[in-house]
């Protein structure tokens, strides 16, 4: 089964690239993240542990789950319970689809809201985190509406495509149930 994903092609390009921009953020702070626990644990080792980078892993940790969302998504890389759609027809694995897809949206909507209206409240209240860096908590914050715009829109792409999808024909739907 592939899923057409429904956007015009340029349109369909430019947002492919836009989430592998995000794939390639996430990838290098894995890599710093790497990097600078590898340097922190020599420099605790010699006596001279660092202040930030515990802090700053925690912070790019939250940015490396919002950057690469929606390309995880895109390639459908997340966790399923294959066992139960393994288990179903063609047809009802579509309207799986299409359920999980239309609450991953709503949840990702929900979380776009959610995050600019935190988002913009502690930037305006001047908020920071009660840590050595003393971070402004909206720094923190502003990736989770930033990375759940593209997660909302991949999972709406996603469901047009289940939703345009079409089991080929009552053969083939007979053919899966017959294990061929």
């Amino acid at each position: 089964m592939k899923i057409n994903d429904g956007l015009g092609a340029k349109a369909g390009r430019i947002f492919d690239k836009i989430l592998d921009i995000g794939a390639v953020g996430t990838s290098a702070l894995i890599i710093f993240i790497m990097l600078s626990i590898c340097v922190e644990v020599v420099l605790r080792r010699m006596g001279h542990p660092q202040i930030w980078e515990i802090e700053v892993t925690e912070y790019c940790l939250l940015y490396v789950t919002f950057l690469g969302a929606a390309w995880l998504l895109r390639r459908e890389g997340h966790v399923k319970v294959d066992i139960i759609t393994n288990a179903v027809s063609p047809r009802v694995q579509r309207w799986l689809g299409i359920i999980t897809s239309v609450i991953g949206s709503a949840m990702s909507l929900y979380l776009v809201i959610w995050g600019i209206t935190v988002t913009w409240d502690y930037l305006q209240r001047g908020v920071v985190q009660c840590t050595p860096l003393l971070t402004p908590t909206w720094i923190v914050l502003i990736i989770i509406p930033l990375g759940s715009i593209p997660l909302f829109l991949q999972f709406l792409r996603r469901t047009r495509g289940y939703m345009g999808m079409s089991i080929s024909s009552p053969d083939e739907e007979k053919k899966w149930q017959s294990g061929e």
